[in-house]
């Protein structure tokens, strides 16, 4: 993934969000309501038979999982959203920890269910939100699954729901989530769909139909959220050169590297580190270490690109050591 190398596949505008939570939302589930005054004109959607991912205008990484059921990338802007409403979708399904960006959503007359997932799988309760959601959802129309960059949270969620509900094997869909380009480090999320098998009706009926257009993280997955967000400015950073970029003269490069090291701080003090063991709190340590080097880099008006690169390489590669060992 696109960031500090896997901090989190993050945001998506398209609902998804935490690791576990649910609030209630005051509509009935599948009611829509459409605000849009217009729709932009259909698009050609995946198909089930597509061996590469498909990119559209802001939208990347689609991939069709069934017919009607799709997984990708978090919707960007106004462009990902019309093009979203031309596929026909009528729900989005973010399984990312970032907030969903409800109003351009509403505005087309598409519903956000919220039901985030972590990179290491997720439980039998969070899996059947997933699968009473899609069911539910396909009965007003298509489905758009995403979590950040589309390869790796929804393409295992997809796979997993796709068998649960009985439209295709494990090994068929983990087949699709190799052309989604989910990493074969992620073996919680292979372990999901592979060992799923179809779920009676009585027992997805039995799920609460009501779920979040919204689940606020906190803890170690805010945390991780933000983490993703500085890694992000960072590298608009970088490609300043380790200056100030001009399409955000708001952003200080020290005092972002600074924000990255008392992240991986609070991560390594949290409670979350305290219940792994030794070595996951010490990888944190590591990366905190890493970033501090990289303040001070900056903060003494070190002026060397290639220098301060290397550096920033240096945290991605330990957040990839760090996945790799703990993540599931």
């Amino acid at each position: 993934m696109n960031r500090i190398s896997h901090i989190s596949c993050l945001l998506t505008a398209l609902t998804a969000s935490g690791l576990s939570t649910s609030c209630a939302n005051d509509k009935s589930p599948g009611v829509i309501e459409s605000v849009a005054s217009s729709s932009p004109a259909s698009a050609q959607p995946p198909s089930i038979a597509d061996e590469q991912p498909r990119d559209y205008p802001g939208l990347h990484n689609v991939v069709a999982y069934h017919e009607d059921c799709y997984s990708g990338s978090v919707p960007e802007g106004d462009a990902g959203f019309d093009t979203l409403a031309s596929l026909g979708v009528k729900t989005i399904i973010s399984v990312d920890g970032a907030e969903p960006e409800l109003t351009p959503a509403k505005a087309r007359g598409i519903r956000y269910i919220h039901l985030p997932i972590g990179y290491n799988g997720f439980d039998d309760e969070r899996k059947l939100q997933l699968v009473r959601a899609t069911r539910d959802a396909m009965r007003v129309g298509p489905v758009y699954l995403h979590c950040h960059h589309g390869r790796h949270r929804s393409a295992g969620a997809a796979g997993t729901i796709c068998v649960s509900l009985g439209w295709a094997t494990p090994s068929k869909m983990v087949e699709r989530m190799k052309v989604s380009g989910t990493s074969p480090n992620y073996r919680g999320l292979y372990a999901c769909t592979r060992r799923a098998t179809v779920i009676p009706a009585s027992a997805i009926d039995a799920v609460p139909p009501d779920f979040p257009e919204v689940s606020h993280p906190a803890g170690f997955v805010k945390a991780m959220i933000e983490l993703d967000e500085v890694n992000e400015r960072l590298k608009l950073i970088e490609k300043a050169n380790w200056r100030v970029p001009d399409s955000h003269p708001d952003l200080v490069p020290a005092a972002e590297a600074g924000q990255m090291a008392d992240l991986f701080r609070l991560l390594a003090e949290g409670d979350r580190a305290k219940s792994r063991p030794s070595g996951f709190a010490a990888e944190l340590r590591n990366n905190e270490s890493l970033a501090v080097a990289l303040e001070g880099m900056l903060a003494g008006g070190d002026k060397d690109g290639k220098k301060l690169s290397t550096q920033f390489a240096r945290i991605a590669e330990g957040c990839n050591h760090c996945h790799v060992k703990y993540r599931d």
